[in-house]
C-alpha cells in the first residue's frame, strides 16, 4: 500500500471496532480497524479528549503535533513515521496512524547494532522537532526489517525540550546526505507559500513554526549532532 492509499484510508475510511486501550501509553490510545471501500487496516486512534493535561504543552494540541512529525519526515524523504491524519473518530477528534506490526520486545537498545544510517537520520528529526520524548519503545522494526518511529505528541515546542535515548552519536558529524535533506527541508520552510508551511500552519503555533525553521538552520550551521545539555534532563523516564 502507498503512502497516500494509506493517507485517503485513514482520513475517510470508517472507524469500526476498538480493540481496547493500547497498554503503557501515558495518554488514552486506542488500537482500532478503519475500512475504506474493500481494504481494512489497524491503526492507532489518539483522541484530543483522551490528552493528559501538561505544564509545558497546550492541552489539547498533541494530535495535531503527531501529524506535523509525519509531514516533516516525508517532506524530508525519510518516511520515518507511519502515514498519519486528523480526524474525528469515536471518541471525538484525534491523531489516526497506520498501525506497525513489529516485536513488542524489540526497542532501540536491542537494535542499536545495526547500521547507523537510519538511527542518525532518527536523531537529527528529533533535533529539528524538538523531542522531549525519544523512548527506546518508540523506534519501531516491522516485519520486512523497516525501522519506524512513532509517539511524537511531544514536539514542536518552542523552549529547548529535547529527551532521548539515542545519544550516541553525540558530536559526530552529520553525514552528507543528511545535509543535503537539511538543506532541501530549509528552503521549504523559507517559503511561507509552500504546501508544507501552509499545512503546519493549521496544525503548530506561527512561533513553533519559526522555531522549527531556526534549530533546522542550526543544527546545519553546527555540522555535528548535538551533546547532552548540562542545564536540563536530556533522556527520558523511563527510558523504554
Amino acid at each position: 500500500m502507498s503512502v497516500h492509499q494509506a493517507l485517503e484510508l485513514l482520513q475517510y475510511g470508517t472507524m469500526h471496532e476498538v480493540y481496547g486501550l493500547i497498554p503503557w501509553s501515558s495518554n488514552y490510545t486506542f488500537l482500532v480497524t478503519v475500512q475504506y471501500q474493500k481494504t481494512e487496516l489497524l491503526a492507532v486512534y489518539k483522541p484530543i479528549q483522551g490528552e493528559r493535561p501538561l505544564w509545558d504543552f497546550p492541552h489539547g494540541s498533541l494530535a495535531q503535533r503527531e501529524v506535523a512529525a509525519f509531514l516533516v519526515s516525508a517532506a524530508l524523504g525519510w518516511h520515518l513515521v507511519p502515514p498519519t491524519v486528523l480526524r474525528e473518530g469515536v471518541y471525538g477528534p484525534g491523531a489516526v496512524q497506520l498501525f506497525i506490526e513489529h516485536d513488542f520486545e524489540e526497542h532501540y537498545f536491542t537494535m542499536r547494532e545495526r547500521p547507523p544510517e537510519v538511527f542518525m537520520r532518527i536523531v537529527a528529526f528529533d533535533v529539528i522537532t524538538n523531542n522531549a520524548d525519544r523512548k527506546a519503545g518508540h523506534i519501531l522494526r516491522d516485519r520486512t526489517g523497516r525501522i519506524w518511529v512513532v509517539d511524537h505528541g511531544l514536539t514542536f515546542h518552542i523552549q529547548p525540550k529535547l529527551r532521548t535515548v539515542l545519544w550516541d552519536f553525540a558530536d559526530q558529524p552529520l553525514p552528507p546526505d543528511v545535509q543535503e535533506d537539511l538543506r532541501q527541508l530549509l528552503k521549504v520552510l523559507r517559503d511561507s507559500e509552500s504546501a508544507l508551511v501552509t499545512q503546519l500552519t493549521r496544525l503548530i503555533s506561527v512561533p513553533e513554526i519559526a522555531a522549527f525553521r531556526s534549530r533546522v538552520a542550526q543544527l546545519l550551521r553546527a555540522g555535528h549532532f548535538p551533546l547532552p545539555s548540562n542545564n536540563r534532563r536530556c533522556v527520558p523516564f523511563p527510558p523504554v
